[in-house]
């Protein structure tokens, strides 16, 4: 059974720094494309960066493009996603998310089949 399990969510004021991490189990993730989502309250759920697990390629939103990275620990199986000069905007549920597909499609949520639970994340103005 697939589990996905992110950790690391809490409060931060704005200019701080986060890191959340997501712990994947249960099949071979090396053909996978692991991402992170959010979802603010009343907000659709938007995507927020890509990695490949097999190699270094990565893809970010505009909006956290040069402030967030997105990175993985192939020992550990996990993602991590360190957040830093969070705006209260950043303010969301994050999920962590796998699937498989071309790069282009790595920021649409129809490509993942995997979800974790998701942390909470909360930037204070």
């Amino acid at each position: 059974q697939v589990q996905l399990v992110e950790s690391g969510g809490g409060l931060v004021q704005a200019g701080g720094s986060l890191r959340v991490s997501c712990a994947a189990s249960g099949r071979t993730f090396s053909t996978y494309v692991m991402g992170w989502f959010r979802q603010a309250p009343g907000k659709e759920r938007e995507f927020v960066a890509a990695i490949a697990w097999s190699n270094d390629s990565t893809y970010y939103a505009d909006s956290v493009k040069g402030r967030f990275t997105i990175s993985r620990d192939n020992a550990k199986s996990t993602v991590y996603l360190q957040m830093s000069s969070l705006k209260f905007e950043d303010t969301a549920v994050y999920y962590c998310a796998a699937g498989r597909g071309y790069s282009r499609s790595w920021d649409r949520r129809s490509l993942y089949n995997y979800w974790g639970q998701g942390t909470q994340v909360t930037v204070s103005s």
